[in-house]
C-alpha cells in the first residue's frame, strides 16, 4: 500500500513540474524549465524508493550492460550493406516498372485501344 501512495506521490510531483511550466508561462524560459526538471527529480527520487521502482533501476542497469556488449558493424561492412540494400531497391523499381508496363499493355489490348 506504501509502493502506492508513494507513485502516486511521484506522479503528483511530475505533473505538478509539468504545471510550473505552464503557471510561469511569464516568466523566463530557463525558470520553466527548471521547474519541470525539479518535478522530474523529485518524481525520481519518490520512485526510487518503492519497490517497482526499484526493480526498473536494476532493469535498466542490466540494459545498459547489454548494450554495451553489442558488436557494431564496421563502415566497411556497413557500406556494403547500403550499396546492396540500394541495388536491391534499383533492380525491384525496375522489375515494377515493367509489370506495370506490361499489365497496362495487356488492359490497352483486350480493350482494344492499341496504339498500333
Amino acid at each position: 500500500m506504501t509502493d502506492k501512495i508513494k507513485m502516486l506521490a511521484a506522479a503528483i510531483l511530475l505533473i505538478a513540474g509539468i504545471a510550473g511550466y505552464y503557471y510561469l508561462s511569464e516568466g523566463a524560459a530557463i525558470v520553466r524549465i527548471l521547474s519541470v526538471l525539479a518535478g522530474v527529480i523529485a518524481a525520481v527520487a519518490v520512485m526510487w524508493q518503492t519497490q517497482p521502482g526499484k526493480h526498473f533501476f536494476v532493469f535498466a542497469q542490466d540494459s545498459v550492460q547489454e548494450a554495451k556488449k553489442v558488436v557494431w558493424p564496421s563502415r566497411k561492412e556497413t557500406v556494403q550493406t547500403t550499396g546492396i540494400v540500394f541495388l536491391f531497391v534499383i533492380v525491384m523499381a525496375i522489375f515494377l516498372w515493367l509489370v506495370d508496363a506490361g499489365l497496362m499493355w495487356a488492359v490497352k489490348m483486350l480493350m482494344g485501344r492499341s496504339d498500333t
